[in-house]
């Protein structure tokens, strides 16, 4: 079983999680690495989401179809 940091580890049972840290944690805080990471979850999902949409009908969502982007919420530093 893999060993987990002892960073990742303190996020992880400290409470509540601050999801930032812990995606840096289980990087070893390489950004470039969580970054691409993310881009890749990113891509990976829009397809499953392609796939999705190809293989419903209008009828079985009553009417609502996905979206493939959204819309951009910008949290300012004093909303934390």
């Amino acid at each position: 079983m893999p060993q987990i940091s002892a960073a990742a580890y303190d996020i992880q049972y400290s409470g509540p999680v601050d999801e930032i840290a812990a995606a840096l944690a289980f990087h070893s805080g390489d950004v470039r690495a969580t970054i691409g990471t993310l881009l890749a979850d990113i891509k990976f999902l829009k397809e499953q989401l392609a796939v999705t949409q190809i293989g419903m009908s209008i009828g079985f969502t009553r009417g609502w179809q996905p979206s493939f982007e959204r819309d951009v919420v910008v949290e300012s530093a004093d909303a934390q």
